[in-house]
């Protein structure tokens, strides 16, 4: 059987002990397939972007449940590692763990450094997330106070001459009385964009605070609401992504979508199928999951680039239970599982995260995880991904 995600290797892979759910301690040998090899050049057939995160300075010397401080050459290294698979990358968005620990102050010059950054590699993509997140929700707040924080988001990200990814509201969610609300608002906002945006959409499973987006908890009326902005901004809007992990809501809204408007998947549940497509439309990528499986998906995406659909999905097959894992109820807490597999692939030193997040999953998770990106052919060096799997696994008292 053809296993392009990764062979078999002939040296003897490494075995530890890891925990299971109920309890025991089980001996687990990796499976020795050698990591996803990504061939070279561009991706043209669709456009492939990883919401990516942030590397923390473990060694800085600040209470990190209340201050961010960020390891700099291991945040940029990272998005360097996204742009040479020949991924786009989303940058400063909920992976990011904006609202989840992730100020604006340090948002602002993660951005600029990143736009600069960008400017420095042949073929980059970057855009970067726009939203309120300075603005406290509060019975004070205005759907004016939110304009304004959205400009004030929107103009440095532009000043820094980046791309607009605009972010979900909590203080809109909090304020707004009706979906004529969301429509002054968004509509504000898109006839001052100098170049086209996406649109996020974030599902209250990613971030509670924005249960009834759009003005109704009910998700038909809410789609309504936002393909009535879609359809009258349709040149202010370069894409939407829904993060609802709503497949056939995904797939019914991007045939409504005026020529032009591009569908980004945000179904971390089932994006092979709507990137895929049906014959008639497809979804383009802005995913979390990417920044997981960044080499599978730029060798799936390169696949469909060469018209080879079946080797697309077999690329992609073994990552969907890995990112049902990482994604996996309370969903918010994602970031955690996004960090953990960068530690085990050396992207960064350590397992520690803005807010203290490294303890939002359990080790049981953790190394569930871990088997599953094994499996997937995920992990680029087994040897050291053992080791720090051990060393995780030894802070919570397995020897």
């Amino acid at each position: 059987m053809r296993r392009p995600w990764g062979t078999l290797t002939s040296a003897m892979p490494p075995t530890l002990k890891l925990p299971r759910r109920d309890g025991i301690l089980t001996r687990y040998t990796l499976s020795g397939r050698t990591p996803v090899l990504v061939p070279p050049g561009p991706i043209r057939s669709r456009i492939g972007m990883a919401a990516v995160h942030v590397v923390a300075d473990p060694l800085a010397s600040i209470n990190p449940s209340l201050e961010v401080a960020l390891d700099w050459d291991a945040t940029l290294r990272f998005r360097h590692h996204i742009w040479s698979l020949g991924l786009a990358v989303a940058e400063a968005m909920d992976t990011s763990q904006r609202g989840m620990g992730f100020d604006w102050r340090t948002a602002k010059e993660l951005i600029r450094r990143s736009v600069a950054e960008s400017k420095t590699v042949p073929g980059a993509v970057l855009a970067s997330g726009a939203g309120t997140d300075h603005l406290e929700p509060g019975p004070h707040v205005t759907l004016a106070a939110v304009e304004a924080a959205y400009e004030e988001q929107c103009a440095w990200v532009e000043g820094c001459g980046g791309r607009i990814i605009l972010m979900a509201s909590r203080a809109l969610a909090a304020c707004a009385k009706e979906p004529g609300d969301y429509l002054k608002v968004y509509g504000r906002i898109l006839t001052q964009v100098r170049e086209p945006v996406i649109i996020h959409w974030l599902g209250e499973m990613f971030d509670p605070a924005l249960e009834g987006y759009w003005g109704s908890r009910d998700l038909d009326q809410a789609t309504e609401t936002l393909l009535a902005i879609v359809q009258e901004y349709d040149t202010r809007i370069d894409g939407v992504k829904i993060s609802l992990l709503d497949q056939a809501r995904e797939i019914a809204m991007r045939k409504r979508f005026p020529p032009g408007v591009r569908m980004y998947t945000g179904d971390d549940f089932d994006y092979p199928t709507t990137i895929r497509g049906d014959g008639d439309r497809y979804s383009d990528a802005l995913l979390g999951i990417f920044d997981v499986i960044a080499p599978a998906a730029a060798a799936a995406l390169k696949a469909l680039d060469a018209g080879d659909a079946a080797r697309y999905t077999d690329i992609l097959a073994p990552t969907l239970t890995l990112s049902r894992q990482v994604f996996g109820a309370p969903t918010r807490f994602y970031k955690t599982g996004v960090v953990f597999a960068a530690y085990l692939n050396g992207h960064q030193s350590h397992f520690r995260m803005v807010g203290g997040q490294e303890s939002a999953r359990s080790v049981v998770h953790l190394a569930e995880q871990f088997a599953l990106m094994d499996r997937a052919g995920l992990l680029r060096d087994p040897e050291l991904a053992a080791e720090r799997m051990r060393r995780v696994l030894a802070v919570a008292g397995v020897e």
